[in-house]
C-alpha cells in the first residue's frame, strides 16, 4: 500500500493544489493521504484549504495552529507575531471549519506507523531539534511503531535509532529505503511555508510494505499567494519564505 504524507499546508492554496496535482500524476495508485497538521496559519486561504482537504478525503491530525485557532487557551503558546496570525486566521474561518479543526486528533496510529504534528507520541508543539539524543531515545520508548511521521519544523529530515544510537540526517529529494531493523522519525517538511531555503512544496510517498520513501518537491507560482498575503495584512516575513 502506498500512502502520501504531507504537512504544514499553512493556508497556501496554490501550493496545496499543485501538490495534489503532482500526487495524481506521479502516484495514481495512492491509497490514502495523511496530513500532519497545520492546514491553517500564516497563509491567506485557510477556509479554502480546509475545504480542499475535506473534499479530497485527506485524514489529518491537529497541528499547533489548529489548536490555536480552535481553542483560545492555546494561544499563550505562540509568540507575539504568531498570535496575530492565529487571531486573523480564526476570523477567516467559518464556524463549520472551526468545528472540523477542533475535531482533529493529536495522533493517528495507522498502517503500522504513528502520525503526529510535533513529536511522538502526541505533542503538537514540541520540535525535534529541541531534543538531544538521550531524549530522542526516550521518545522512541514511548511508542511502539517502527516509523513515526512528523512535521512542525518545516524542514525535511530523518532521525534513525538503532542499537541505542541516534543518527540524524537530511532527507533530500528522491527515493530512500528505510531498513527493517531500525526505527525512524521522518519529518515531512512543509507544503506551504518552507523554512529550509527551498520554496518548493514538499511531501512524501511511503510504501508500507517495502518501506520505500519518496520525497517530492513541487514547483508552483507563489506570486498569487504572496499578493493575497499582502492584501490581507499578513506579516511580510511569512510571504518572503515563499519566494526564491
Amino acid at each position: 500500500m502506498r500512502i502520501v504524507v504531507l504537512s504544514d499546508i499553512h493556508a497556501n492554496y496554490e501550493a496545496l493544489v499543485s501538490v495534489l496535482s503532482d500526487i495524481e500524476r506521479e502516484f495514481p495508485d495512492v491509497s490514502e493521504i495523511i496530513s500532519l497538521g497545520d492546514i491553517v496559519g500564516y497563509g491567506p486561504d485557510p477556509e479554502l484549504c480546509v475545504k480542499t482537504v475535506q473534499e479530497h478525503g485527506i485524514i489529518s491530525v491537529a497541528g499547533n495552529h489548529e489548536l490555536g485557532v480552535g481553542r483560545s487557551k492555546y494561544r499563550s503558546c505562540f509568540n507575539k507575531q504568531s498570535i496575530e496570525v492565529v487571531d486573523k486566521t480564526a476570523l477567516m474561518l467559518s464556524e463549520e471549519s472551526l468545528n472540523y479543526l477542533r475535531s482533529l486528533p493529536l495522533v493517528i496510529q495507522r498502517h503500522g506507523a504513528l502520525f503526529v504534528h510535533g513529536l511522538p507520541p502526541r505533542s503538537a508543539f514540541q520540535y525535534i531539534w529541541e531534543l538531544d539524543d538521550e531524549r530522542v531515545l526516550l521518545k522512541f520508548s514511548r511508542f511502539t511503531e517502527q516509523v513515526a511521521f512528523l512535521g512542525h519544523t518545516h524542514e525535511l529530515g530523518l532521525v534513525r535509532a538503532a542499537d541505542g544510537h541516534v543518527e540524524r540526517s537530511g532527507l533530500p529529494e528522491g527515493t530512500h529505503n528505510l531498513d527493517f531493523s531500525s526505527r525512524y522519525m521522518v519529518n515531512a517538511g512543509a507544503v506551504g511555508q518552507p523554512r529550509d531555503g527551498d520554496p518548493r512544496a514538499k511531501y512524501l510517498a511511503w510504501d508500507t510494505d517495502s518501506h520505500e520513501l519518496v520525497v517530492r518537491c513541487v514547483r508552483y507560482d507563489a506570486a498569487e499567494t504572496v499578493a493575497k498575503m499582502k492584501a490581507r495584512g499578513l506579516p511580510e516575513r511569512y510571504a518572503r519564505r515563499l519566494l526564491p
